[in-house]
């Protein structure tokens, strides 16, 4: 079957390898094939070359992992070992083994749910970020709320999307890539082209955002600027994905300001899948907005170097069978 694996920094090499079969399924996983993956914010540093925390990222050049770094896939179930799935069932969630980049994937079949049979593809695996954003937003109280969103790429828009139609007030996005050409349909008010740092400097006290969604991640400063933006009593949700163990923040504005700061990865991932199919469907519009280039299996290589530069029109990157 085919497969991509890391050899260098942003360079991949696609390769046959042995096929994947029902002896390779082990408890409660599934064996799919590939129909679809989502490019991930959190797929990039692995192809700058960042060595990440996954098991079996330990090659010399890069990480040398087939099928790595994708995690956002959408297949059709070959064999299962899991009560929830059957032969035929097509699904959308997790790569558990972040190694969705091959023509046969073994996943955990709690980290997938079906999904209307209506939807293509490259649509069907944007339910997995969506999942993931209206997990976080659960934690959160948006009615009537102003809520700013540092970052508007494509885990940022989702974000700003779901806060405006959960009930939010206002929604501001802060990006140094020009947005204004897709924010509004994505439910942002105020859309803010410059770095967080900057954002920050200028805000006037009656600005101060009562939520702030952290959604850049990859680096140590954006959540500090989350901090010292919110309004006193305000909350701050850190949803980038942290490369770092440590990360320096002010006590004292926490303090001050009586802040609450949230963050924590997805749970009851099955439950929340069923909850993005039934959002998608509330919202018509957001699919095809959102999946704004698709590329198949022999461009991978295109697709993952269009996700690491900034283009102003790019939001979500599908790559399909």
């Amino acid at each position: 079957m085919w497969a991509y694996r890391l050899v260098a920094p942003y360079t991949f090499e696609r390769l046959d390898v042995p096929d994947k079969t029902a002896d390779d399924v082990d408890d409660r996983h599934v064996l799919l094939r590939f129909m679809a993956a989502g490019v991930c914010g959190s797929d990039l540093p692995p192809f700058r070359g960042v060595r990440g925390k996954i098991a079996g990222d330990t090659g010399l050049n890069a990480a040398e992992m087939v099928g790595f770094p994708v995690h956002e896939v959408v297949g059709e179930v070959l064999a299962s070992r899991h009560s929830d799935h059957r032969v035929g069932d097509r699904v959308v969630g997790w790569a558990s083994g972040f190694d969705g980049l091959m023509g046969l994937v073994v996943a955990d079949g709690g980290g997938l749910a079906p999904y209307d049979p209506a939807l293509s593809a490259q649509h069907a695996v944007a339910l997995q970020p969506l999942a993931c954003v209206l997990y976080a937003l659960e934690q959160l109280d948006l009615e009537g709320q102003h809520v700013a969103v540092i970052g508007q790429g494509s885990i940022g828009l989702l974000f700003s999307y779901a806060a405006k139609a959960l009930g939010a007030r206002h929604v501001t996005g802060v990006d140094p890539v020009d947005r204004d050409g897709v924010g509004k349909e994505f439910g942002v008010d105020t859309i803010i082209r410059t770095t967080s740092d900057r954002w920050v400097s200028h805000l006037e006290p009656s600005d101060r955002p009562d939520v702030v969604i952290e959604a850049v991640g990859h680096q140590v400063a954006t959540l500090g600027h989350a901090i010292d933006a919110a309004a006193p009593g305000g909350t701050v949700l850190y949803f980038g994905v942290p490369d770092d163990d440590s990360y320096p923040i002010s006590m004292r504005a926490m303090l001050r300001k009586n802040l609450t700061l949230k963050s924590g990865v997805t749970l009851e991932r099955r439950r929340v899948l069923g909850a993005a199919d039934d959002f998608a469907k509330s919202h018509p519009e957001l699919l095809a907005a959102y999946v704004t280039h698709t590329f198949g299996v022999d461009e991978v290589q295109s697709a993952f170097d269009l996700a690491s530069r900034p283009v102003r029109e790019r939001v979500k990157i599908a790559i399909t069978a």
